[in-house]
């Protein structure tokens, strides 16, 4: 017997929810580091629950990442059917669209599933 709990596509990806707040100390290059251990999405193919740590590090140029909205937006994901390297390319495109940094990295730390654990990491660079 075949077994699949139901999901959601990425259009349950709140992106709308995202705001910023203006960043008072333009050109001093300071990096901002946030971290989650409470992401969660599932499996594309089982539905089954992939638990992890995000690491977000970025040197903003206008704009901080409003940190409610960032909870929220995560927390979007929570049903959402994705690739662990899918989920942290698409967080990084999300907040590089939102906030416009100079640089900006995710990294992504997936609990042991099959004995097998999985750390992503993804970066952008402004030209």
């Amino acid at each position: 017997m075949e077994r699949r709990y139901d999901i959601e596509g990425s259009e349950a990806i709140d992106k709308e929810v995202l705001e910023v707040i203006d960043y008072e100390y333009k050109g001093t290059d300071s990096i901002v580091e946030i971290s989650t251990s409470e992401f969660t999405s599932v499996c594309p193919w089982s539905g089954l629950p992939d638990f992890g740590e995000i690491i977000i590090e970025y040197i903003p140029q206008k704009y901080l990442i409003e940190l409610k909205s960032l909870k929220f937006y995560l927390l979007s994901y929570r049903n959402v059917g994705i690739l662990q390297e899918h989920a942290a390319n698409q967080i990084l495109k999300d907040l590089v669209k939102t906030c416009d940094p100079i640089k900006m990295k995710i990294t992504g730390l997936f609990s042991l599933r099959g004995g097998l654990k999985t750390k992503v990491s993804v970066e952008y660079q402004k030209d």
